[in-house]
């Protein structure tokens, strides 16, 4: 384990492990922190892979921000030359994927390719939010008593995340045992900082400006998706649009995690793109 200092000061923990071509991955939430182990391991043969925990976020320094997507390409950055890497691949997943997608189009000079794992897409929030918000409601509803205890608990509580991740697998009797694994260890929810980023998406995904930005992308990206995420996919199909370089793999039967679900399927398409 390692820190990393950005150039405001924040000390940022993050991890190196395996040997090859440098990847870094990017974690959901935001104000969650890196769960990617199996995926380090998985990857391991391939690839050097660098985790990290975002800034305020798990095991890195607790801040008073600033929660903005700027910021935290920054610290992304902070991380790359943390480990002297000119170039690097990107892994990310979920509003991970939508970070890693923020820094190729800022930087796109320092990266080789981008994985996006489970976005959302270049839409706005509202073209997807509705259905995924219903889904949501009826999958978790399907034991109406994890339904009320997650209704009652406050927001930060590690069971009520446990009970809304368990939403994200398509193999409902593993969903709890996979949910607690995300949730061990525990280092609690940075509800500021997902409500400032989530905030910030919602005023500017979706602006015409983005398009033209992923449409003059010039580097290979890989889109995965679990074929069985709650998000409709086909908010994905917007992205997949605009870039000219791109190469899209849905695993069938896979969630919103399609390595804990379908390591092999998960493999197979990543390992490609790192070559």
């Amino acid at each position: 384990m390692e820190t990393v200092t950005t150039d405001d000061g924040v000390r940022l923990w993050a991890s190196r492990s395996g040997r090859g071509e440098p990847l870094v991955l990017c974690h959901g939430g935001p104000g969650l922190w890196d769960m990617f182990e199996d995926v380090a391991a998985l990857l391991a043969d391939t690839a050097m892979v660098v985790r990290w925990d975002q800034r305020g976020c798990g095991r890195s320094e607790r801040c008073a921000g600033p929660w903005t997507t700027e910021r935290f390409v920054a610290d992304l950055d902070a991380v790359r030359r943390h480990y002297g890497l000119d170039r690097m691949a990107l892994l990310g997943h979920s509003w991970g994927a939508q970070l890693a997608l923020s820094y190729a189009l800022d930087r796109p000079e320092r990266v080789d390719a981008l994985i996006y794992v489970s976005g959302t897409g270049i839409v706005p929030e509202s073209d997807w939010h509705g259905p995924y918000k219903e889904t949501f409601l009826a999958r978790l509803g399907e034991d109406p008593e994890r339904l009320s205890r997650w209704q009652d608990l406050p927001k930060e509580d590690r069971e009520r995340a446990v009970l809304q991740w368990s939403v994200e697998f398509e193999d409902r009797e593993r969903a709890l045992e996979h949910a607690g694994r995300m949730a061990d260890p525990w280092f609690g929810i940075n509800t500021e900082c997902n409500t400032a980023l989530n905030a910030e998406s919602r005023r500017t995904w979706g602006a015409p400006q983005l398009y033209d930005a992923c449409g003059a992308l010039d580097l290979p990206v890989l889109i995965v998706d679990g074929a069985q995420d709650i998000r409709p996919r086909s908010a994905v199909d917007s992205l997949e649009r605009a870039l000219p370089n791109v190469r899209r793999v849905t695993l069938p039967e896979a969630g919103h995690l399609p390595w804990v679900e379908d390591p092999k399927g998960f493999r197979e398409a990543v390992v490609p793109a790192l070559r």
